[in-house]
């Protein structure tokens, strides 16, 4: 984003607008001034998830509960709490969650703002496609994590509640400190992580990546893909397969996006020339 000093040169439309110093501590500045727009976004989502928390917290245990059932238990479910203090910080949570929900298009936007001063005037068009298709990505890795993932894992987990030889029932007692804390790391991850194609195409129109590296790199992102799956994930292999194969197709996907983006880079430049 730091351009150098001297005449401005004509303006063209493969050419940064804006040509002038910026030092590292500008960009500092700027910076901060985008995380606190940032977080001025998050405050509408943030009342509206305080006011609904408790049908919130009824949407987000809902995996739980099903998975409960689906194992034939009798008696309803129920969470419990061991500090008296948990549930406020458990409804806090949510509404910070709802907030990031709710202000998402707002974060992007911030974030492009950030970005476009070392784009040139061409790419900065793709500010609207960046908002929407981030926001798009984000809720719908939450939405992944949520619909496929979160069933799975309960019972997975829930299954584990036996009766040991000797008469020794295994009961679960789920806080609700707890349950919330591994599904809002659990969303939050798959929501970033389904940020992968949006970050390899912005990179290959800024010229850092072309879809020949990617392609090349592809067989190492596998064995990447797996560790993350593994870490992100419950230790089931059902579970990591379902985080493994949208990294892997997203991974891919983005090559094509990163062919596309930067076959209409190079055309531009040469128009220019």
């Amino acid at each position: 984003m730091a351009r150098s000093g001297g005449p401005a040169p004509e303006a063209r439309p493969d050419m940064p607008e804006d040509d002038r110093e910026m030092g590292f501590w500008d960009h500092l500045g700027e910076l901060r001034t985008r995380l606190i727009r940032s977080l001025w976004g998050l405050l509408p989502g943030l009342a509206a998830g305080w006011v609904f928390r408790e049908e919130l917290l009824a949407a987000l245990v809902r995996p739980f509960t099903l998975a409960w059932r689906s194992l034939g238990r009798e008696e309803n479910p129920h969470l419990v709490f061991l500090n008296p203090i948990d549930p406020f910080v458990a409804y806090l949570k949510i509404a910070v969650i709802a907030g990031i929900l709710g202000g998402a298009p707002w974060i992007f936007w911030q974030l492009w703002a950030f970005l476009s001063p070392g784009l040139y005037r061409r790419e900065r068009r793709l500010a609207m496609p960046f908002v929407f298709v981030s926001t798009l990505c984000f809720i719908g890795g939450i939405a992944f994590g949520y619909f496929a993932v979160f069933p799975a894992a309960f019972e997975y987990f829930l299954d584990f509640a036996v009766t040991l030889p000797g008469g020794l029932s295994l009961e679960p007692q789920i806080a609700i400190n707890e349950i919330l804390t591994f599904e809002l790391r659990m969303l939050l991850a798959f929501g970033i992580v389904f940020e992968l194609p949006v970050v390899i195409t912005f990179l290959a129109a800024a010229g850092i990546v072309d879809w020949r590296q990617l392609l090349r790199f592809g067989r190492w992102w596998v064995l990447i893909a797996a560790v993350l799956s593994a870490l992100l994930t419950p230790p089931d292999v059902g579970s990591q397969l379902l985080m493994l194969g949208p990294l892997v197709f997203l991974y891919f996907l983005s090559v094509v996006f990163a062919a596309i983006v930067g076959k209409r880079r190079k055309r531009a430049e040469q128009a220019s020339e």
